[in-house]
């Protein structure tokens, strides 16, 4: 399924009436002129000049605050079954962690989460499972099952309190019962504390009935999961009276998320914390007409959609949270997802979603053993797999790495972490003008007292040199995010330095500055993104 279809779909028929106000940020239409082809007989140096376009910052637009705790990460809840990985004691992916964001929210869940269980005392049994049968071409769903045991779940509390983040915490709907998840849940609101944000119980249940998933029959609908979700949540809640829980964690029906605001809100009240849902932009990765190009063409509606949801959410009292999603789903694609190409469009999908309401975005990875078996042993990116990229693995992921060879950070990482630096500040209005088609976006917002204005260049050939306006101040500084190409692996950085678990220091700083009657103006190559702070 292209994943691209969630936030698209049957939204606005199911939300009804409301309408979108104009988006935060604004980009160039895929259908405006291009550059010159060649034989047209414009000189080199007239295709080659760079577009001259303007954004505007309107500093009195409508704006609301994006939350410090809006980026995070995403994992296979089966990555508990190592427990060394989640640890106090794994202090590279700490640091990581610390570094993307000091007040982060990581989710454990994805497909594994169906598989896994609990093994509360010496007389916990496994669950049984009834085997997918048929081509196991066709399986996309783990073929074993996974033990968790407390030591797990208490190393993920000393994790926790070492980063600073918070988790949302899958439990296992697909092959569990109420009684086994009341057990996991009472252990881990006990052992995490304050660091549990909410629950999630099940993951992507709007795909149980499909064949290649087969966790239930065909005719299973969203009547019947409301029904065991809430018998679920009531269990839990009658031994956890403070647990908060969030839902329905889809893969691409919205209108789930709608039917599940009108239902579970009014079942749980207080309780019910956020509704949230998937969106992987491309997929799968061995289809040719997933491209670089393609995924760097944002799809403007999914901001619209989004805003729609997120409006709707605030009429119950909740947020609206993205928890699982990246570039390219089943385990992202070679030489794009692994490449600086996913840096840009993280940074500008992240800050696309933020400025339209969503409370936050995890984009998933981790290790490459959990990822494959999540995939039901296939990892279909490794047969289109590019020079650079890693043989195997999950491609996507934005923190590479194992317990015992060390973590980095993958070029998505960069996006994430520019992404990062608009939050905990209140939205602006931004329009572009005169991009005469060039693929650029803009974001900003008030943070401190001060602007803060993120620019992405997406176009693959076209430089833009931006004129600011709209902005009292006349000096800034500015971190460029930059790599040798789209599809580089490695060689990524933002201000003249690279990212790992030593640290970040903006090494190149550059200063902008002008006279007061021509104001600011911003060179952007194509292919790169920068981050523009303002002087008060």
């Amino acid at each position: 399924m292209d994943r691209r279809r969630f936030l698209i779909h049957s939204t606005s028929a199911a939300i009804g009436a409301a309408g979108f106000r104009s988006c935060f940020a604004q980009s160039a239409d895929s259908s405006a002129k291009q550059p010159l082809p060649e034989g047209s007989g414009a000189s080199q140096s007239e295709a080659n000049a760079p577009v001259a376009a303007e954004l505007v910052v309107d500093l009195q637009s409508p704006s609301h605050l994006i939350p410090l705790t809006y980026n995070g990460l995403s994992y296979e809840l089966a990555q508990l079954s190592n427990p060394n990985f989640f640890s106090g004691a794994n202090k590279e992916l700490i640091a990581l962690f610390r570094l993307l964001s000091p007040q982060g929210i990581l989710r454990l869940g994805g497909n594994s989460s169906e598989f896994c269980w609990f093994k509360a005392d010496a007389s916990t049994l496994a669950p049984g499972i009834v085997p997918a049968g048929g081509p196991v071409a066709e399986n996309w769903m783990p073929n074993k099952l996974f033990q968790i045991n407390p030591e797990a779940v208490d190393r993920l509390a000393g994790f926790l309190h070492a980063s600073g983040w918070q988790v949302i915490y899958g439990l296992n709907l697909g092959h569990s019962s109420p009684e086994r998840a009341v057990k996991e849940a009472e252990y881990v609101a006990h052992a995490v504390g304050d660091k549990l944000l909410y629950f999630q119980i099940g993951n992507e249940p709007d795909f149980y009935h499909n064949a290649n998933n087969k966790t239930r029959p065909p005719n299973w609908s969203f009547a019947d999961y409301l029904t065991e979700w809430t018998a679920f949540a009531d269990a839990v809640t009658a031994r956890v009276p403070d647990a908060r829980f969030g839902g329905p964690d889809v893969g691409s029906s919205s209108n789930w998320i709608n039917q599940f605001l009108a239902g579970a809100a009014k079942n749980l009240g207080s309780r019910l914390m956020a509704v949230t849902g998937h969106y992987y932009a491309e997929g799968p990765p061995d289809d040719p007409k997933v491209t670089t190009k393609r995924l760097l063409h944002t799809d403007s509606n999914i901001a619209k959609r989004t805003q729609l949801i997120a409006e709707a959410a605030a009429k119950d009292h909740v947020v609206y949270r993205m928890t699982e999603g990246n570039s390219c789903y089943r385990g992202g694609k070679p030489g794009m997802s692994d490449a600086f190409a996913s840096a840009l469009w993280a940074g500008d999908y992240m800050l696309a979603l933020a400025t339209a309401g969503c409370a936050g975005v995890n984009l998933h990875g981790g290790s490459r053993e959990f990822l494959r078996a999540s995939l039901g042993d296939h990892m279909p990116g490794e047969l289109v797999s590019k020079a650079g990229s890693a043989a195997k693995g999950g491609y996507y992921t934005p923190i590479d790495g194992e317990v015992a060879s060390g973590f980095s950070a993958r070029p998505i990482f960069y996006g994430m972490f520019l992404a990062n630096q608009l939050a905990g500040g209140n939205t602006h209005a931004v329009t572009l003008n005169g991009l005469d088609g060039a693929n650029v976006t803009a974001y900003a917002v008030e943070k401190d007292g001060k602007l803060r204005i993120a620019v992405f260049n997406k176009d693959e050939t076209r430089n833009v040199q931006l004129a600011l306006r709209g902005i009292p101040s006349q000096q800034a500084t500015v971190w460029r995010l930059v790599a040798p190409a789209l599809d580089s692996t490695s060689d990524v950085t933002l201000c003249g330095s690279g990212m790992s678990a030593a640290g970040w220091t903006p090494s190149a700083p550059e200063n902008l500055s002008s006279a007061a009657a021509e104001g600011l103006s911003l060179n952007l190559p194509h292919a790169s993104a920068a981050l523009i702070l303002l002087e008060a």
